[in-house]
């Protein structure tokens, strides 16, 4: 289990942003068996190499000021234009009860469909909820492309390989992947656009067929009645 060392935090407010430049991230720390949620700090480069090899979804031993205990890294807030974290939320779960969490899912292998068909892969699902004992949830779900060999062929959730201990939190025969024809991602690309413009198109011819007002029009009569 990695470890990731944090302190007591006493700044608030303004301070708060002199710790961000300093290069140490606010955090607080909040769980069933914890009555008020504390504030915490921790090293900005620590923390990114932690949440790069636990994600949300691996339970960490967090060390505040020497005592260490098992939590989840449940929510991390990012500066839209660094892109750096800029808040973390630490969740420590009980050991003893299921929880629900979110895993990504990792793409590997070689699909023949691809290689020999001049297909391209379609990833329909990139993450799937999963329910499991903390200490029991996968970092990540590996999604083996090898059995992708036509058009035809496809990757379910049942085809899915995790510990017996975990339960996906998704229809069995529910698509994970498949490899299409290039033209048919082309034509799916384009048809969407298309199909929201006779859309709109239909509404609009509906409208003036039920007697609605164009909106010109209803803009007149509001300043004429506003007028009277």
């Amino acid at each position: 289990m990695l470890t990731l060392l944090a302190k007591t935090r006493k700044e608030f407010g303004k301070k708060v942003s002199a710790l961000r430049k300093k290069g140490v991230l606010p955090a607080v720390l909040y769980g069933p068996k914890i009555k008020e949620p504390f504030s915490l700090k921790v090293n900005l480069k620590e923390f990114e190499k932690i949440y790069q090899g636990a994600g949300e979804s691996s339970l960490i031993s967090l060390d505040i000021d020497g005592k260490a205990s098992p939590v989840l890294i449940h929510e991390v807030k990012i500066d839209p234009i660094t892109e750096k974290p800029i808040h973390i939320d630490f969740y420590q779960p009980r050991l003893d009860e299921k929880i629900e969490a979110r895993v990504p899912l990792v793409f590997e292998g070689e699909a023949k469909a691809i290689r020999e068909l001049g297909g391209t892969l379609v990833k329909n699902i990139q993450e799937v909820e999963v329910k499991a004992l903390p200490q029991n949830l996968p970092h990540e779900i590996k999604v083996n492309v090898d059995k992708l060999k036509t058009f035809e062929d496809s990757v379910l959730i049942k085809d899915l390989i995790v510990d017996k201990e975990v339960e996906i939190l998704k229809a069995a025969d529910e698509v994970v992947a498949l490899v299409t024809p290039l033209e048919k991602v082309e034509e799916e690309l384009v048809k969407p656009v298309e199909e929201k413009v006779e859309e709109v198109k239909k509404v609009g011819e509906a409208a003036l067929e039920e007697g609605e007002p164009r909106p010109e029009e209803s803009g007149r009569e509001k300043k004429e009645e506003k007028e009277k």
